[in-house]
């Protein structure tokens, strides 16, 4: 992970970038390095985007005033990413990445559901990321004079994809280096931008913002932690693994959790302010939520800011597309890490082109996106949780890809469990902004909730509901199981660099 002295990258062993040769397989202790505190660079890079800025405006859409949406968004960023920093204790109780370390709840191929959904969170994500960058690129050229059609965006989503996809390829090593130039470049030119755009804040319009409803907060809430913590839970150990079997758990839950908060926080307040002194930019940042940032910048403040913009989204996607090819890899397909990344890029750039140049409303497919794969994700997060809290040992890493091994092939439960928590949330949540999902909701009228149109169709209940109900399900029923399975005596060892999947 990191030399003795913390430092995130290595440099002071001399060592020599190379391409990651690490798949699913579990990492050896000689290979383990590093403290938890090195865990800061990779979270803090990937969430210093300025995209944290464009959340007060999603934040605001849900009709709440200032206060209200500082506090949903402060609640919704801390508890999600404190969910990732528990499940990345299970990297360095296993060594294995994250939908690895899954199977010891869902069985070694009854762990593919769950890996498929998390593939498709996070190429979905990297998209969204690299769309983003492109469009930010674009109008940033715009405003310049210096082009932004067509041409400008080809160009950008060229370098954009070429730059993600390189990092993804590569793995950790390069990741880890990265990050750390990401978050000091990102950091410095995200306070030059504050500092500029300060005079746009008008705090009597921010403080005028009328209250909404419980409702409305609570809608907020859940779709901060969807656009937040819980679109990383499913890769939460891919870089816990690399740590010291003897690494402290708090620092690990406090570092992961500290390093991912604290610049959404900071981002999201200062966003705030921005789009509660303006009901233009506030509408703005719904169609284009980076380059709308441009529109109160001086003219030649411009191009750093795009620098700042396409690093930040591109620190995130980096590390979304090196989990995405270990999920896709721990879904059954047979192939090196580095061409799943490859595969996962393709997708990527082709995602990336529909969003660029055909789809409208970015914001309602966006939200749409985030809620209805925030639903199976919460549930196989309640399910990791509960079933991480009823371990009291550390995971039999030859177990965990031997189908006939302790934590079984295909158990019903856990399965059962993530869809029927899945069918109970996608009924507690609406997507009226994306017609492709207005079957969700099915359930609110039944329960009194008043339907697909009443007070609570959008406070997103479902992404709460599945959460707890995947978790106080594991708790329940998955007891008996995870006690049996830590009475075993381990089995023969296998060969982890050719996992069983």
């Amino acid at each position: 992970m990191a030399d003795s002295s913390d430092s995130p990258d290595n440099r002071s062993t001399g060592r020599q970038l190379r391409m990651e040769a690490h798949g699913l397989d579990v990492i050896g202790d000689t290979e383990r390095k590093g403290t938890p505190r090195t865990l800061f660079w990779p979270w803090f890079g990937a969430n210093v985007s300025v995209l944290g800025l464009s959340y007060g405006a999603f934040a605001l859409g849900f009709g709440i005033s200032f206060w209200q949406a500082l506090v949903s968004g402060a609640i919704g960023i801390v508890f999600s990413f404190l969910l990732c920093g528990f499940i990345a204790v299970a990297g360095k109780r296993g060594s294995a990445p994250t939908m690895v370390l899954s199977r010891a709840a869902y069985g070694v191929r009854g762990n593919r559901l769950p890996s498929v959904i998390s593939w498709v969170l996070t190429v979905g994500w990297e998209t969204v990321l690299t769309a983003l960058a492109t469009m930010a690129t674009a109008t940033v050229f715009g405003r310049l004079g210096w082009g932004g059609g067509t041409g400008t965006k080809v160009v950008a989503l060229v370098l954009v994809g070429a730059l993600t996809v390189i990092g993804g390829v590569m793995g950790f090593d390069l990741i880890m280096r990265l990050q750390t130039v990401i978050t000091v470049v990102t950091g410095v030119l995200t306070v030059v931008y504050v500092v500029l755009v300060a005079d746009h804040i008008h705090w009597h319009t921010v403080g005028a913002l009328p209250a909404g409803s419980a409702q409305e907060f609570i809608g907020a809430l859940v779709f901060m932690m969807t656009g937040f913590g819980l679109g990383w839970v499913n890769a939460a150990a891919d870089y816990s693994r690399y740590l010291p079997r003897g690494a402290a758990g708090r620092g690990v839950i406090g570092w992961t959790t500290f390093g991912a908060s604290v610049a959404p926080l900071l981002l999201l307040v200062f966003g705030l302010l921005l789009a509660g002194s303006s009901s233009t930019l506030d509408k703005a940042v719904a169609a284009d939520p980076i380059g709308a940032l441009t529109t109160i910048l001086p003219t030649w403040f411009l191009v750093p800011f795009a620098v700042v913009a396409v690093l930040g989204l591109v620190g995130g996607a980096v590390l979304d597309i090196y989990s995405s090819g270990l999920a896709l890899l721990s879904a059954g397909l047979r192939v090196p890490r580095y061409l799943a990344a490859l595969v996962d890029g393709v997708l990527m750039i082709a995602g990336s082109v529909y969003i660029v140049f055909f789809a409208d409303n970015f914001l309602g497919q966006f939200m749409g996106f985030l809620t209805t794969l925030g639903v199976p994700i919460a549930a196989w997060c309640g399910i990791m949780l509960a079933d991480l809290a009823l371990r009291r040992r550390d995971y039999d890493e030859d177990d965990l890809y031997r189908p006939h091994g302790r934590y079984g092939d295909v158990p019903l439960t856990p399965l059962l469990l993530t869809l029927a928590a899945t069918a109970i949330g996608w009924g507690l949540v609406t997507n009226t902004a994306a017609s492709w999902l207005d079957w969700q909701g099915y359930l609110l009228g039944p329960l009194g909730l008043g339907g697909t149109t009443g007070a609570w169709a959008y406070a997103n209940l479902g992404v709460l509901a599945a959460l707890v109900v995947g978790f106080l399900g594991t708790l329940t029923l998955g007891r008996g199981r995870v006690h049996r399975q830590e009475q075993q005596a381990p089995g023969p060892a296998v060969d982890n660099g050719v996992p069983i999947a």
